[in-house]
This record gives C-alpha cells, sequence and structure tokens, in this order.
C-alpha cells in the first residue's frame, strides 16, 4: 500500500497553451507496469462493478504487470468496443476509480490511464492482436446514429455475428466524440481510428443519411431484422420527452 499513484505525463502548460492538441502524453511502458503494480487483483473487484459496461480490470491490469500487452489488448477489446475514447474521456474518479479498495486509504489504481495505455497500443500494434472470425448470424441490423452509443452497440453486434450498418445524419461518423468534446481532451484522430477498427471488423457506417428524410423508420425496419435508434441525450431533451 506504500506505492504513491503514478502520475500520467503532461505536456508543459508554456507550449500546450499555444495549440489546441492533447494535454495528456499517455502512460510510458516502465510507468504503466509500475501502476498495473498497485492493484491488489482483489478477491471481490469492486471496480468492475463501479464500470458501467463491466470491464473486468484485474484480468487486463494483471496482464500488462505481467508485461503481456497483447493478452491485455485483447481483455480490454472484448470487454469495450471504445477503449481509446473510455480512457481519456470516462468519468473513472467516480466510477470504476471511485470503487478501487487502494483508495479509502490513499490514491486508487490508476485505472484509466492504464486503459489508455492498453487501448493506444493496441491501436498500434494491430498485427499483434489474434484475428478472430464470428460465425455470422444472418441477421441484419439498423442503428441510427453514430456516437458513442452507437458506435458501442456497433462493436457489440457485429461481435456475435450479425450484419450493422450505422446511419450518420452528419458527414463524419462519432457524434458528441467529434462535436462535443475538445481536441486538446479527446483528439478527433482518435476517434476516427476507433471508427476505422470498427469498420474493419465488419461494421458499415452510411453519413449523409438523415432517418425521416433519406430512409423512414418504416424502411429501415423492412429492410433489419432489428433497429436501434442511438440518437444521443440532446434530441429527447429538445422534444420535452
Amino acid at each position: 500500500m506504500a506505492i504513491e499513484r503514478h502520475a500520467m505525463p503532461e505536456r508543459e502548460p508554456e507550449v500546450r497553451a499555444r495549440d489546441f492538441a492533447e494535454v495528456n502524453l499517455g502512460f510510458t511502458q516502465v510507468l504503466a507496469a509500475a501502476e498495473a503494480e498497485r492493484c491488489l487483483q482483489c478477491r471481490n473487484p469492486l471496480c468492475i462493478e463501479g464500470c458501467p459496461v463491466r470491464v473486468n480490470i484485474p484480468r487486463f491490469i494483471d496482464l500488462v504487470a505481467e508485461g503481456d500487452l497483447a493478452g491485455a489488448a485483447g481483455s480490454l477489446l472484448s470487454d469495450n468496443a471504445l477503449p481509446c475514447v473510455t480512457g481519456r474521456v470516462c468519468p473513472q474518479e467516480s466510477q470504476c476509480e471511485g470503487r478501487c479498495l487502494r483508495g479509502k486509504k490513499g490514491q486508487p489504481v490508476a485505472i484509466g490511464a492504464l486503459e489508455r495505455y492498453v487501448a493506444d497500443w493496441a491501436a498500434r500494434n494491430r498485427d499483434l492482436l489474434p484475428h478472430t472470425t464470428h460465425a455470422p448470424s444472418g441477421k441484419r441490423v439498423a442503428i441510427v446514429g453514430s456516437g458513442p452509443s452507437g458506435l458501442t452497440a456497433a462493436g457489440e453486434l457485429v461481435r456475435s455475428g450479425h450484419q450493422v450498418t450505422i446511419f450518420e445524419a452528419f458527414h463524419a461518423p462519432g457524434g458528441v466524440l467529434i462535436y462535443g468534446i475538445p481536441e486538446f481532451r479527446l483528439p478527433k484522430d482518435i476517434v476516427q481510428a476507433e471508427v476505422d477498427r470498427l469498420r474493419a471488423e465488419g461494421v458499415e457506417i452510411e453519413v449523409n443519411a438523415i432517418v425521416g428524410k433519406t430512409w423512414t423508420l418504416a424502411e429501415l425496419r423492412e429492410r433489419y431484422e432489428a433497429l436501434y435508434l442511438a440518437v444521443g441525450a440532446g434530441l429527447p431533451v429538445f422534444m420535452d420527452v
């Protein structure tokens, strides 16, 4: 318990004040391994309960500590469709890290920083990750909206063997990840890389497709076995529903 939490390196204030590039630099391999060693590998991991998508946090952190980054990446990606994004913008302090046992008498394990490190490593080393194929289910699913909800649903569904098509009204996918989060917090090329990975897994994305004009809901229901509306939190608020 005496090992202090390792801080993520950042760009110097006088440098980052002159542009909108990302502030945080991410863990180095040495820092990631040292921080992973702080995990207590609890028998009852409350951090998993604090994670909205139930990532097996102790498992991927243990693999980081062992130096098995390919294994850690495989574990993380099997649980989370957008780890490069969530490792940067998820409110870990009130979710997984907020439930970390080490936080009871000190600083919690830097779960978000470790997630980001593993996800970024995976993005740079796709050729080292095992390529898994899924038996086609023969079912087609349409998703309206390519924000975090739509992209996550697409990632889960395509791994179950379903044929997935996302319909996005704007010219680029990403939703609030693109237009709602500043570049210094979540670079747009990071979002694009996650989108490209989902496309490589078989997700189709049709942009400039306004459901209600380009396609109607009735037409989509005829073409697909299931339809998921991922239009974001803003639209229901605007409609007062």
